[in-house]
């Protein structure tokens, strides 16, 4: 089987239970949105050199494929979904977020003032990471008017994630060794 299908080249995609909409509706903006963020993210894992980072960053990359899932579904499909086996995004997900953070934040982190993408490649793939993943916040902010996302944990899981990446630009740039 091919890649290839072609059922694309009339401008539509395909959703979850065969369900055609248009390329640029709102859900597939939604989820192209997570998805770049799931390859800044795997970036960022591939140019690290910390454990600590690529363990959690890959953790997440597993968490948006559950939430790509989820977005790629309409909502009146859900329940079938969920039947299907397939998980949510949680409250357990923004937990294990939250969780993060305070481990980080226990570190002392600095967080004075703006921060400035770029003080190490590391930090900076974790800046672009984080820029994307507000992008699909945003994205993922306009299902909300038309009812389209019946689960509010996604925006909540999307919102931390980005607080986690700027925290973990910050964590990397205070591992670099300090010059005279």
């Amino acid at each position: 089987m091919s890649v290839v299908t072609k059922t694309g080249d009339n401008g539509t995609t395909g959703l979850m239970y065969n369900r055609r909409v248009p390329k640029d509706h709102p859900r597939v903006e939604a989820y192209g949105a997570v998805d770049e963020t799931n390859a800044a993210i795997g970036l960022a894992r591939a140019s690290s050199a910390s454990d600590f980072l690529r363990d959690r960053l890959l953790a997440i990359q597993k968490d948006l494929v559950i939430l790509m899932g989820e977005l790629a579904t309409l909502p009146q499909d859900l329940q079938r979904y969920r039947a299907d086996g397939f998980p949510t995004v949680s409250s357990a997900l923004v937990a294990k977020l939250d969780a993060w953070v305070a481990e980080i934040e226990a570190q002392k982190v600095s967080l004075k003032g703006w921060a400035t993408p770029g003080e190490t490649a590391e930090a900076a793939t974790l800046d672009l990471a984080r820029s994307v993943c507000r992008r699909a916040e945003r994205r993922v902010c306009a299902l909300m008017p038309a009812g389209e996302l019946p689960n509010p944990e996604i925006l909540t899981y999307l919102n931390r994630l980005s607080d986690l990446l700027w925290l973990m630009a910050r964590w990397s740039e205070s591992q670099k060794p300090k010059t005279a």
